[in-house]
């Protein structure tokens, strides 16, 4: 089932994601328990990426290389990635994150613009 929900960052457009379930159940139904939300974020080459989420998620799905306007999970760090373009440690312009992730969605309409502002903001997650 797929579940559309919202981040809000100040003084900047919403980012409308589309979470899946069918790609990691457990994942994206702990997020969606937990909402609403708020998380700090930074930018690491083009992925935002999250402080702790308020829950944890097993290796669920984890792939180590991701596509364009994926949504993810990364377990160690408890963070939520919105991947906008590569990453410092992709080669060639691949989309490589830290280390393996939960595929959990995609961007909706993605704005790249809004990559310079979300950097130590709070973002706000919850249902559309």
């Amino acid at each position: 089932m797929k579940h559309t929900v919202i981040a809000k960052i100040p003084n900047s457009d919403n980012i409308t994601l589309e979470l899946d379930d069918s790609l990691a159940l457990k994942t994206v139904s702990s997020l969606l328990k937990h909402l609403p939300f708020e998380l700090d974020a930074n930018v690491w080459g083009k992925e935002i990426y999250t402080s702790h989420a308020p829950f944890s998620a097993p290796p669920e799905n984890s792939q180590d290389v991701v596509d364009l306007f994926d949504v993810a999970f990364w377990p160690p760090g408890k963070a939520i990635c919105l991947f906008y373009g590569p990453t410092p440690i992709g080669t060639n312009g691949e989309i490589k994150p830290y280390s393996p992730v939960n595929m959990i969605g995609k961007i909706i309409l993605p704005n790249t613009k809004i990559l310079p502002k979300a950097s130590d903001q709070t973002i706000l997650f919850r249902l559309s």
